[in-house]
């Protein structure tokens, strides 16, 4: 059965965006670009909301971009290809290899879950990823921890209610000092 993953930039204190809506306070770092292409590789549908969906539909287009690297270029490639589920109630259509949810939230991933497929199913963005949690969808946090304090915006981790106790998998350091860190949900 597939995973549910929810892998972002975050910053020391937490957020994913700042109290301003910025979120590019992440340090370049080829290194990290590179893992994050490798990471994207192993998603076999991706899960966003509208505010993301509307963020990423550049990468839809980034390969008529003539600035952009070979390393960006083989990302795009990846991301343009990769099936998306974008949960709006405002949009009415999607381009690319995108399409409006069907259903909510549990019954999209529950299908998505027992359809025959490889790779992850990702999840993006965190107020879907907060109906995720609050759900118990997910299975992996994956966090690239950011050497930023923030001051505030909008969090990475849901507010929940409960605790829940984690099992570390993987942990690796950028040369950005960026720190992976990858959690397992113990089921």
């Amino acid at each position: 059965m597939r995973s549910v993953i929810y892998s972002m930039n975050v910053s020391l204190d937490g957020y994913i965006v700042g109290p301003d809506g910025d979120f590019a306070w992440a340090p370049p770092d080829e290194e990290l670009f590179r893992f994050v292409t490798d990471e994207t590789r192993e998603v076999g549908v991706y899960l966003l909301g509208r505010r993301l969906y509307e963020t990423m539909l550049y990468w839809e287009t980034a390969d008529q971009d003539p600035t952009l690297d070979a390393v960006r270029l083989e990302w795009a490639a990846i991301w343009k290809q990769l099936p998306k589920v974008v949960f709006s109630a405002t949009l009415s259509a999607v381009q690319g290899r995108a399409r409006l949810a069907s259903g909510g939230l549990a019954e999209e991933i529950e299908r998505l879950r027992t359809e025959p497929g490889e790779g992850h199913i990702a999840i993006g963005g965190a107020t879907l990823a907060a109906e995720a949690a609050a759900l118990g969808l997910i299975d992996e946090y994956r966090a690239r921890v950011c050497p930023v304090l923030l001051g505030g915006g909008i969090p990475f981790f849901p507010r929940r209610g409960h605790r829940v106790d984690l099992e570390l998998v993987e942990t690796r350091t950028f040369v950005s000092r960026v720190v992976y860190l990858r959690y397992r949900v113990p089921r």
